[in-house]
């Protein structure tokens, strides 16, 4: 499918399923080599990540816990400037090697946020795996140890991604034609 139509907007197709899939194996691959031995959390960022967390944690070769938090900034195509924390799995966290696994990374507030949030529980450290990231939009200098696709800063929406909460279920990503 080429273009896709959402909220009246149109959408051009940016990167394919079989792209994406590809890019989560390696990531997975290289997850899997880094924490071996650690008591290893994955923690994912809903609702955005969790298609992107569901296919990177049955690729991990690894025994690993999973859970998640609900933090966002979005309104629309744009955030809000505040990011709201909402829920963490009762899990004890202390000493566990936490990996935070985002949809996006754009300004890089929520993660920043939500780092500071965690590191009250004393994990042994806390990582990060994003699908995408835009560096243009970035406001931070805290590393992103695994990143799937750097992409310019522009609006999409699929593989979990959504505007105002539909498209998360298109297998591919999809790019706001700014043309239309």
């Amino acid at each position: 499918m080429g273009s896709i139509h959402l909220h009246e907007k149109k959408f051009n197709l940016y990167i394919k399923e079989k792209e994406i899939l590809e890019r989560v194996n390696q990531l997975a691959q290289a997850i899997s080599k880094d924490y071996r031995g650690k008591n290893l959390i994955l923690i994912g960022i809903m609702n955005g990540a969790v298609i992107f967390l569901s296919d990177l944690c049955r690729k991990i070769e690894l025994p690993l816990s999973i859970a998640s938090m609900k933090a966002s900034s979005y309104q629309g195509m744009k955030s809000s400037g505040t990011v709201q924390i909402e829920s963490l799995l009762n899990l004890d966290l202390k000493d566990k090697h936490l990996l935070l696994v985002e949809d996006i990374v754009d300004t890089g507030k929520t993660l920043f946020e939500l780092k500071d949030y965690l590191f009250k529980a004393k994990p042994a450290s806390i990582g990060i795996a994003t699908l995408l990231f835009k560096p243009q939009a970035f406001e931070y200098n805290y590393h992103l140890n695994y990143v799937g696709f750097e992409i310019p800063n522009k609006f999409v929406v699929g593989y979990g991604l959504d505007f105002d909460e539909l498209g998360r279920n298109l297998p591919d990503i999809y790019q706001l034609d700014t043309t239309y």
